[in-house]
């Protein structure tokens, strides 16, 4: 999970909706669901492109799978239904009514994962707009993502509730995870045997592309190349760090 920097303010039609916020959950659905597709079109687009195109709590790349995204409600509307225009509480997560969540049915993650619709304590949840949210999460080789070592007790027990509630070790997670560790390592394998230039290969994986978009799993990828994926991002996209 990657901190995601929020650069606006929102629509206009989401400015113009929050001035007046739902006073209950009941206000909320009604509301949200009248919210209209266009806007949320136009909505989601801007949450894309501070995302660079990644889910906010897998990194996937939905758009590649044919998954789609939806808007979340970091905080829950349910639970607080004055949130529910909040720019600031809002992000792009994987997977859409339309096809992504029929795909996974009771396996998705992120915001569609079953503990994620029920009350989230957020006191206890890990979120992209938190900004060390990277630190609480560290990934294996056999694709599982787990708290960090190096966490104390109760971040630990944090970044576990947060695992828990966003299924983020469902077995589509785990298999993709598992299949991008495998290919990082032969990566860097070939590139060491053949005395490749590692830095080329690590801007292909870390830098954003031309139209602002990443590559899938980057904070795993940071993660896996360490240094030299720290001096990459210094040296070409000091903005991701």
């Amino acid at each position: 999970m990657r901190h995601v920097i929020k650069t606006r303010r929102g629509t206009d039609a989401l400015l113009t909706a929050h001035e007046q916020p739902p006073q209950n959950s009941e206000q909320s659905t009604r509301r949200w669901q009248r919210f209209g597709r266009e806007n949320k079109a136009a909505l989601m687009t801007l949450l894309l492109n501070e995302q660079y195109h990644l889910c906010c709590y897998s990194e996937i790349r939905a758009d590649l799978r044919g998954l789609g995204y939806h808007i979340e409600h970091v905080e829950n509307k349910s639970q607080q239904p004055g949130r529910t225009f909040d720019y600031q509480n809002l992000a792009a997560s994987a997977l859409d009514s339309e096809n992504g969540l029929p795909q996974l049915g009771i396996n998705a993650f992120g915001g569609h994962a079953q503990g994620k619709n029920k009350s989230v304590d957020m006191a206890k949840f890990i979120h992209c707009h938190l900004p060390d949210c990277s630190r609480y999460f560290a990934y294996l080789s056999n694709g599982h993502v787990v708290p960090s070592i190096d966490l104390t007790e109760q971040e630990a027990e944090y970044a576990q509730y947060t695992i828990d509630h966003l299924n983020l070790n469902s077995g589509f997670l785990q298999t993709e995870r598992r299949n991008h560790w495998e290919e990082l390592e032969q990566l860097f394998d070939e590139h060491i045997e053949k005395v490749w230039d590692l830095q080329q290969l690590l801007q292909l994986d870390l830098v954003p592309t031309p139209d602002h978009k990443l590559h899938e799993f980057f904070s795993f990828t940071r993660q896996f190349f360490q240094q030299e994926a720290e001096q990459v991002l210094q040296d070409y996209a000091p903005e991701l760090m």
